[in-house]
């Protein structure tokens, strides 16, 4: 039997495995061993499995996650989702939709700190959408919204996700983040119009808020202020290169930490942070050591290069190949967490883009952007289930009926930097 239809066998034993719920990171690992020991022999699987998650966890590259992710903890545990949306409130809540543009910006910001798509929504969630159902809004834009706008989080960088492509596929994680800046960016921008479009389509859905004055307005501006103040600061450090995206994170959380003090976070709040950090930390490396195990298994059964030898002798156009990717990610996406999705997938299917000539800087945006729709889109939608864990009252129907504009934006976004890669790589370039 070749090796590479050992490896199909596995993958499809593995596929089945996560569709019967298994835990995808102990699923990668075990087919990860049982592959390589099939094809090379036990024992060499044996000290592989011994000695793959040591040089996991000690490999320095990875470091910045667990910083990143205690960014995001101390935004959220410093009630810093409440004091970006009642400053975004105040700018546009006298338009109609005024608390929609509200909520995608103070979601924009807030996931650039917290760099975590699910954090984003749940948190946000619980601050904006009790006050948008008081002022008249539609569950279905409500929901929207906060589903829509918490996916800003796998994009705007510090994305774990985009840290993690960098990482797989052996990118420059600087140039992955100041990559994702733009893409980010007229997401947050395309989720605002299309906010406009429902209204001004669907009266019904908002109603205008309370006027504000200017100095109001410039009171709330203030209030969004210190956290667009540590995006930029992150951003524009290693884009000059004060710092390293490793030194950016612990720059990061330190920064985060003391604007959380500032507000007044205690000592039961800042245990609490470090505790929720440690445990999605712990699950995040407990996938990357299952894909790390996988990765092995991958390469001694050439499986990819073999996919890579029959998708060429298709003779198949580079955006044709483009395309089969970029279907399988979304369907994936549909049903699979999007960091687990990342380090499942892109070993197998870089090998292919690599060969059909595209751009890995550019290929890893839009595959962020692709696992980004997922997040939304039925029949699962990750973000969407958050949302509905926070408003348990607003039915599955009327939250997918919510985001499907915001859907249709994104593909849009994603049509536009397929035609125009430089809205991607153009800062990086």
């Amino acid at each position: 039997m070749s090796t590479s239809l050992i490896g199909l066998i596995c993958i499809a034993f593995m596929m089945l495995l996560i569709v019967l719920r298994a835990p995808i990171a102990l699923t990668m690992a075990l087919i990860g061993f049982g592959g390589f020991a099939w094809i090379v022999a036990f024992d060499p699987a044996v000290s592989i499995l011994a000695n793959g998650p040591f040089e996991t966890l000690s490999n320095y590259s990875f470091s910045p996650i667990p910083m990143f992710i205690l960014m995001g903890v101390f935004a959220s545990k410093a009630g810093m989702s409440q004091a970006l949306f009642q400053g975004a409130k105040t700018m546009f809540g006298s338009w109609r939709g005024g608390m929609g543009l509200a909520a995608v910006t103070s979601c924009g910001i807030f996931s650039a700190i917290s760099g975590s798509s699910l954090a984003t929504a749940a948190s946000m969630s619980r601050v904006a959408l009790p006050e948008m159902e008081k002022n008249g809004y539609a569950p279905t834009l409500a929901s929207g919204v906060l589903a829509a706008g918490g996916t800003l989080g796998v994009m705007i960088p510090p994305s774990i996700a985009l840290l993690l492509y960098a990482l797989i596929t052996e990118q420059s994680v600087g140039d992955m983040f100041i990559a994702g800046v733009v893409p980010g960016l007229l997401g947050l921008v395309m989720y605002g119009m299309t906010v406009a479009v429902v209204v001004t389509l669907f009266p019904a859905t908002a109603n205008p808020g309370e006027a504000t004055t200017l100095k109001q307005k410039v009171m709330g501006l203030k209030g969004l202020l210190p956290f667009s103040a540590v995006f930029l600061f992150i951003i524009g450090g290693i884009y000059t290169g004060w710092f390293t995206p490793t030194e950016a994170a612990a720059v990061g959380a330190g920064a985060t930490l003391l604007i959380a003090l500032f507000r007044g976070m205690r000592w039961t709040q800042f245990q609490a942070a470090v505790s929720e950090t440690l445990v999605m930390s712990a699950m995040i490396f407990f996938m990357i050591i299952g894909a790390e195990i996988f990765g092995y298994f991958l390469s001694v059964s050439r499986i990819s290069f073999s996919l890579v030898e029959y998708v060429g002798s298709l003779n198949l156009s580079p955006y044709m190949v483009l395309l089969c990717v970029l279907v399988l990610f979304m369907l994936l996406g549909c049903v699979m967490d999007s960091i687990a999705m990342l380090l499942l997938t892109v070993p197998v299917v870089y090998p292919l883009i690599e060969a059909a000539g595209f751009d890995p800087i550019w290929f890893g945006i839009v595959a962020v952007i692709t696992v980004e729709l997922g997040l939304i889109t039925p029949p699962v939608g990750m973000n969407v289930f958050v949302i509905k864990s926070v408003a348990p009252h607003i039915s599955l129907g009327d939250m997918y009926k919510g985001v499907v504009p915001f859907v249709i934006s994104d593909l849009l976004r994603l049509a536009l930097i397929v035609a125009f890669p430089v809205i991607a790589v153009g800062l990086v370039n």
